[in-house]
Formats: structure tokens, sequence, C-alpha cells
């Protein structure tokens, strides 16, 4: 079997943004680095890009701050830099360990598309409208009033169809979420779910429930189930076969081909045991071959996410 990771979600570059001591090769103070990716087997890493509250006001430039950390911290050290379906196809054919960016929320682009734009040359592929909060462009599951999204939201939604930019559901409102699903379903353009679970097994607001589920995978999208070790089980210790019950939940609902990971590695300070960084994916899928079939695993922890992204990159 195939051993080759695609993780859909960490933040290491928000991470590297406020400690600029941090090495991405092979600093154990980062859940991803370059060595963890080897011993792990990710060939594909998705970063990125949190403003982090400690940054003030979010900002276009801290975007760019962490699109030159990107630059300078990560594709320095070999990470090959994937922004369409061909480097997708290079990065595998040559073996190389490959790096997709995407945002974590739309506050840093402070309502103005040129930006938006301007992330996309610079090589986003991957969009999230909120974090947890209300801003410019949408409600985020944890904001009370739990509205849906902005006439300026809706315009950025139109504006990134047009572009190419795949859209992530992670940290939208429930409001927010079936506006998105309805304007994805008209303009025939994907969504994602990058880090969430299923509410059914874990009853924390930033997994989806069973509708929203089905809705994406009516839509042909795909769910990155997630490490947070809160979003797998409501108890004080996580181990990984806690996990499983998400994937047989989500298979059930007919997902099987829908599945990826997104691990939320670097964004939490407190982890699934035996899940500590992406060194470990190794041992997880060994884990999962124990469960599952063969077929089944490797789409969950690579097919799945390259099919989807070889339709969808530019």
């Amino acid at each position: 079997m195939e051993r080759r990771m695609i993780d859909l979600h960490c933040d290491a570059l928000s991470k590297l943004q406020l400690n600029r001591e941090l090495q991405f090769f092979d600093d154990e103070r980062l859940d991803v680095n370059v060595e963890r990716m080897i011993q792990g087997g990710v060939g594909v890493q998705c970063f990125a890009i949190y403003l982090s509250e400690k940054l003030g006001k979010p900002q276009m430039s801290h975007i760019l701050d962490q699109l030159d950390l990107y630059t300078s911290e990560i594709v320095a050290q070999g990470i090959m830099p994937i922004s369409t379906a061909q480097e997708l196809e290079q990065a595998e054919k040559q073996g190389r360990l490959g790096g997709l960016l995407s945002i974590e929320g739309a506050d840093g682009l402070e309502g103005n598309l040129h930006y938006v734009k301007v992330c996309y040359e610079r090589g986003v592929r991957l969009l999230g409208l909120t974090w947890n909060y209300a801003n410019w462009a949408a409600d985020g599951i944890l904001e009370p009033r739990g509205g849906g999204l902005t006439p300026a939201g809706r315009e950025l939604v139109r504006f990134c169809q047009r572009l190419g930019i795949i859209l992530d559901v992670s940290h939208l409102s429930v409001k927010g979420f079936w506006e998105l699903a309805s304007m994805a379903e008209a303009a025939g353009t994907p969504l994602i779910a990058s880090h969430s679970n299923a509410y059914k097994v874990c009853p924390h607001a930033r997994n989806l429930q069973d509708d929203q589920i089905s809705a994406l995978i009516s839509l042909d999208g795909r769910i990155g189930i997630t490490f947070v070790p809160w979003f797998v089980k409501q108890t004080k210790t996580v181990e990984r076969m806690d996990i499983l019950p998400h994937l047989d939940h989500v298979c059930a609902l007919g997902g099987e081909k829908h599945i990826m990971f997104g691990s939320d590695f670097d964004g939490i300070e407190r982890h699934v045991k035996g899940l500590e960084h992406a060194g470990k994916y190794e041992e997880w899928a060994d884990l999962l071959l124990k469960y599952y079939p063969e077929e089944l695993v490797s789409g969950w922890l690579y097919g799945n996410a390259k099919v989807f992204l070889k339709r969808w990159l530019p």
C-alpha cells in the first residue's frame, strides 16, 4: 500500500510567525517539520495562514508576512510549493515533499478582493471564510447570533469561485454553511471541511451535523477528519481508537470516498495519544489497516484528497 499522506490542515506558519527562533527542518517544538513529514510519510501538507489574536487587529501585512515565511522557512527547506494539479503530479512522481497554502479566516484580507487576488498569485488555493467568530465576510460557529454570510462575504465567495480558490466550511456558522453550500451547488464549485469531525459521535459545535456531512458528500466535497482531542471525544484522555467511530459514521452516511485527514497539528496544545505530531502517521496507517480494507485506508490517507485536488487545482 502506498504510504503517502496528504494532511489538509496545520498551523505551523502561525507558530513560525509568533516565534522567529523556530527552525522548520527539525525543531521539535513544531508538530510538523521536515523530519517529521519524512518520518510519517506526509507527501503533501497544507499550511494554513491563521492570524493569531496575539498579533492584534488582523491585516493584510500579517498574511504577507506568513507568505514570506512560507518561502523563507518552509520552501527553503526543500518543500515543493504546489499550486496546480500538474505540480501535484510532479511532486508525486519525483517523490518530493509538497506544500499547499490555505487561509483560515478572511479577517486579514480586510474586505479587499484585490488582496484575495494577491494571495492567489502567491499560491493560496484554499480559503475558510471565518475562524470561530464574526468577521466582515461571515459569522463563525461560536458567534452567538449565528448569522450567515454578509453581502461582502457573498461577493468574496463569488470571487473565489471565479478565481478557482477552494472554499472551506470548517469554523463556519450553521447558517453560513448552508448559504455557502447553496452557492457552491449553483456554481458547480467545490467545498471541503478541512478539519472537522462528526457531531453525532462527539457533540462539539465545531463538528458537522449529519445533514452537513450528507451535503458535502452530495457536492462531492471532502471532510478532513481531525485530531483535535475535544472534537474526537469529550474525555480527559483521547486515544487513536476514539477517532474510528468518526470514520465509521461518515462511511455510514455514504462518505467513504470523501474522507481525508486535517490534523490541526501546531494549532493544538493537547494531542490524541499516539498522534502527537506528523511523524506518527505511519503508525496511524498501521492501526487503520487492522480494522479497514487497504483500499479504504489508502483513500483516506492520500487518494481521496489527491483525486479532489487534481480535479480542482488549476
